[in-house]
């Protein structure tokens, strides 16, 4: 049961990144500081699109339109802190 927790959080630790790396790529991306033309830039940003955009649509659906300001990212980011935070101070202490 143990390893079963640890493999979520560690899952958790890494979609963390993912979601991290493709805010900044989104970032690059819409200030033109990478080659939009480029097939490995698009191939890396269709990547983290199928990541991350499952996750963020139905915080997206939720939260009130802001003008072009898209939190959902920050959104998810608390709720995978929340769940590593549960996973290390709830369920492990009392797995041992």
């Amino acid at each position: 049961m143990i390893a079963l927790f640890e493999t979520i959080y560690y899952a958790l630790e890494i979609y963390k990144w993912v979601i991290i790396a493709s805010a900044i790529f989104s970032w690059l991306y819409a200030f033109n500081i990478i080659n939009a033309h480029s097939p490995f830039i698009n191939s890396i940003g269709r990547g983290l699109y199928a990541v991350t955009e499952p996750v963020y649509r139905p915080i997206r659906n939720f939260l009130p339109n802001l003008g072009g300001i898209d939190i959902s990212p920050v959104i998810v980011l608390l709720i995978v802190f929340f769940l590593q935070r549960l996973i290390l101070t709830g369920v492990m202490p009392r797995l041992y």
